[in-house]
């Protein structure tokens, strides 16, 4: 596969939400039969734009903490699950104007910026954290999580 003709093509059809904060950085060999294009985009990024894959590749996201907000930063990650779908309503219930401004929807809903906001599916995102939260692979939200979520807003 060549990866240059991966990545005009994938330009040449997304490059329009680089307006939007979209950086392609590339793609490459995670192992080997995980092949992908390296992306970064802001935590304000509607990422329902985006597909899951790309010509077989599928698309990695990164965020930096530093610039994601208070609410995602400095997590404890042994009491508490950084990408928890109670976290992503609660900044959602909070801040739907400075999103609906940030994504230029005005007519934005509230299933519509969680999905945007959490991987493009929110629905999905939450089924995978219960099923993760009852096998203990992460750990349960918590009233205290919550507090300290809405004490930082």
């Amino acid at each position: 596969m060549n990866y240059e003709t991966v990545i005009t093509e994938f330009n040449k059809q997304y490059g329009h939400l680089k307006k939007f904060g979209l950086e392609v950085h590339g793609a490459g060999d995670l192992s080997y039969d995980d092949h992908v294009i390296f992306i970064s985009t802001p935590f304000l990024f509607d990422r329902t734009k985006l597909p899951d894959k790309f010509m077989g590749l599928d698309l990695r996201d990164g965020t930096a903490e530093d610039v994601m907000p208070i609410e995602f930063q400095n997590i404890d990650q042994e009491k508490e699950y950084i990408w928890a779908y109670q976290r992503f309503e609660n900044y959602v219930d909070t801040y739907a104007d400075l999103i609906r401004k940030t994504l230029d929807n005005p007519k934005m809903t509230r299933e519509e910026m969680l999905d945007a906001l959490c991987f493009g599916n929110f629905n999905e995102h939450k089924e995978m954290c219960i099923k993760w939260e009852n096998e203990g692979t992460i750990p349960k939200w918590t009233e205290s999580a919550a507090n300290k979520s809405d004490n930082k807003l």
